[in-house]
């Protein structure tokens, strides 16, 4: 049984006890976090569609910890006019793991 839902504007297919990344949560470690915005539900073949989400499906989380990305460099140059520009980022992320799906 796998989902595909929506956290924080970004769609993740999901499975019971599968641990992912997603954006920084407002949420303490340990705490559970619900996300009622499922979008598809593919229960062994059967495979159900919401319009836009399915009514009373949700998806139970646990924030395991609070993490740094990889770091992205952004490198701006304009030949010839002796411009160059070196930026860096670090995304914040939330370590979280399934819990229960709930169709």
């Amino acid at each position: 049984m796998y989902v595909i839902v929506d956290i924080q504007g970004q769609q993740f297919k999901v499975t019971q006890d599968q641990k992912l990344f997603v954006h920084r949560l407002n949420a303490d470690r340990g705490a559970d976090v619900e996300f009622e915005n499922v979008l598809l539900v593919d229960n062994d073949g059967d495979v159900k569609v919401g319009t836009p989400s399915i009514e009373g499906a949700k998806v139970v989380v646990e924030v395991l910890s609070h993490v740094k990305g990889d770091k992205v460099l952004v490198f701006k140059k304009k030949r010839r006019k002796g411009y160059q520009k070196l930026n860096g980022h670090r995304q914040q992320f939330s370590e979280v793991k399934v819990k229960e799906i709930i169709a």
